[in-house]
């Protein structure tokens, strides 16, 4: 938990500034998209070597790694902003990327030595300890570390990536430290022997076929991540283009990352109460109706988006609980940080392909038919969970 506030901050920060540096460095919008979809271009190109590293040495290994690149590409981000140089940027979010899938695999530690029952509520309380500095992070960032770098004479764009790069090393260095015995270890869970990620993408996805509970979790992480990452990039822009400040921004962003996170062990402890697959039902719901509120408000307007970015990061939450908690029941040992590395490849995968995708489809049609295209998409879990279920019951009525 005291390693994810510091990144959380740090990824925060980067993310909410890549999409309005790379607008102002190239004068598009589209590259823009494209500058901001490298995080999770990077966090799907990184969680493979990662899991890999996770099974063969244990979790503590994996995050150290990726915070450290994550400050690297921090780095690379900065200088963009100082030089002007638009390359830069695109490896420096990349690299960013890399403290994403760190992120995304320290879920997993929560639950490698949680009870069978509690697992789902220590996922969400990992989850949850994002909170903190992921809602802070672009505040600050558009805030105070905007106005530290105008004042060392430098872009103001460069200062969240300042406050990024300082927060990754704090976090490399609290997990390299203090993150001892490795829960991992200690559960069991190392001892992989895949020679290649080739290798352990193919094991994990031969696992994970013959698993209908897998399929759909994963499915599912991929769906809400699809809609969270495509509205959410163009959610500046369109703000932006409204006339509001960057300070509107920042703030409209940490409400998202609010709804993203701090309702996070309440939702798995209603996924231990009620089970996974309602839970996962009730997010593509609310998916839906955080989209087409977003959607339906005009760019000069703020509270639609405030309340719709805010249900979108919730209904992400649910679905990504769920869908760990599903995974974690369904697979044991090795096998199962094979698949949790296939799934976060999935859904980051699936997540930059919507980053890219959203800038392409703005340039080309407008953010409210995106957002109400994303609400569709976004009912996918509830559709999916609804036809389980009904299949359920008739298979039950045919052998009573």
């Amino acid at each position: 938990m005291a390693g994810l506030i510091p990144a959380g901050a740090a990824m925060t920060s980067a993310y909410s500034a890549a999409a309005v540096l790379g607008e102002d460095l190239t004068g598009s919008e589209l590259l823009g998209g494209l500058a901001a979809s490298g995080m999770t271009t990077g966090s799907a190109l990184a969680i493979l070597p990662l899991a890999r590293l996770m099974s063969r040495r244990g979790r503590r290994p994996g995050l150290l790694v990726g915070y450290l690149v994550a400050a690297i590409g921090a780095t690379l981000c900065m200088l963009a902003a100082v030089t002007g140089w638009y390359p830069l940027l695109i490896p420096g979010m990349l690299g960013v990327g890399s403290g994403n899938a760190a992120n995304l695999a320290a879920r997993y530690a929560a639950a490698d030595l949680a009870p069978e029952v509690g697992r789902a509520r220590a996922i969400g309380t990992l989850v949850w300890a994002s909170t903190i500095g992921a809602v802070v992070g672009p505040s600050i960032g558009f805030g105070p570390a905007k106005s530290l770098a105008s004042s060392v004479g430098t872009s103001e764009l460069a200062g969240p990536y300042m406050f990024a790069t300082a927060l990754f090393l704090t976090a490399a260095l609290v997990v390299g430290r203090w993150l001892r015995p490795d829960p991992l270890v200690v559960a069991g869970g190392v001892g992989g022997s895949d020679t290649s990620e080739g290798r352990h993408l193919i094991d994990a996805a031969r696992t994970l076929a013959v698993s209908a509970t897998g399929r759909l979790a994963v499915l599912s992480m991929v769906v809400g991540h699809v809609v969270m990452v495509g509205v959410m990039t163009m959610t500046p822009l369109h703000l932006r283009e409204g006339a509001h400040q960057l300070k509107i921004i920042g703030l409209v962003i940490s409400l998202h990352i609010i709804g993203m996170y701090a309702c996070a062990p309440i939702v798995g402890w209603l996924a231990d109460r009620l089970g996974p697959l309602t839970v996962l039902a009730v997010g593509g719901m609310i998916l839906f109706a955080g989209s087409e509120m977003a959607g339906r408000t005009r760019p000069e307007d703020s509270l639609g988006i405030f309340v719709g970015l805010f249900l979108i990061g919730l209904g992400w939450s649910f679905g990504l609980i769920a869908s760990s908690a599903l995974l974690v029941d369904e697979f044991d040992g090795p096998e199962r940080v094979r698949v949790q590395g296939l799934a976060d490849v999935g859904m980051t995968a699936a997540g930059a392909l919507a980053g890219v995708g959203s800038g392409v489809f703005v340039t080309f049609s407008d953010y409210a038919t995106l957002a109400h295209g994303s609400a569709l998409v976004g009912l996918f879990p509830t559709a999916a969970v609804l036809t389980m279920r009904l299949r359920a019951r008739r298979r039950n009525r045919l052998t009573s």
